[in-house]
């Protein structure tokens, strides 16, 4: 396995204190650090989706606070981790001004360390090809072993899970377009949230 003796600072909850879209384009290019057993994963984020509170029909948010969504309402800079399809794990991450609610779906990451942990953590079933592990939200969870224990921790600290800034690579750019397969009215559906690195090989699929 690879241990990384140094993986940056966390993010500071100021970032994330801000609107869900803005701060979701900019988190295109920070990495992912998630810390298991002493061993550093590393994956750089290659494509996220924003859902604001109220005003948003696509949104967990959407209909007030709940057992289940309370994350999106508690001070940014935390992690939000539900269960789908009964199945599946989402990692989000709290964004949102004071007052408000919100939080960043991470749709894709490019795996950088710990890769060998990461296919363990995939399953000898699913593909092992570096571009497999972590292009799609419930890949990525598995990748990282996220789990609904993490919902609610605090990403801002360095813990067992946390960001760290990064930057686009020479000749990268960020795109964007609607989310994906969201509920909601048609404004919700066609609202232009989702932002990727354009041409990426690890973008979902």
């Amino acid at each position: 396995m690879t241990v990384v003796k140094s993986a940056g600072t966390p993010t500071t909850r100021t970032f994330y204190a801000r609107d869900a879209v803005a701060v979701a384009r900019e988190l295109v290019g920070a990495h992912i650090v998630r810390v298991i057993r002493g061993e550093r994963l590393v994956v750089r984020i290659v494509e996220c989706e924003a859902y604001r509170d109220t005003s948003d029909a696509a949104s967990h948010a959407y209909r007030g606070r709940t057992e289940r969504n309370a994350p999106m309402f508690d001070a940014p800079g935390h992690a939000y981790v539900y269960f789908i399809y009964g199945m599946h794990w989402m990692f989000n991450i709290v964004t949102h001004p004071p007052g408000e609610a919100g939080a960043i779906l991470v749709r894709a990451a490019e795996p950088l360390l710990g890769i060998e942990t990461m296919r363990e953590l995939r399953g000898p079933r699913f593909g092992k090809e570096a571009a497999e592990l972590t292009n799609g939200p419930a890949k990525l969870a598995q990748a990282l072993a996220i789990t609904g224990r993490l919902s609610a921790v605090d990403l801002c600290i360095g813990g067992e899970i946390y960001v760290v800034p990064g930057a686009l690579e020479a000749g990268e750019h960020v795109v964007s377009g609607p989310r994906v397969r969201v509920p909601g009215d048609e404004s919700a559906k066609a609202r232009p949230w989702r932002f990727w690195i354009h041409g990426n090989a690890f973008v979902s699929r």
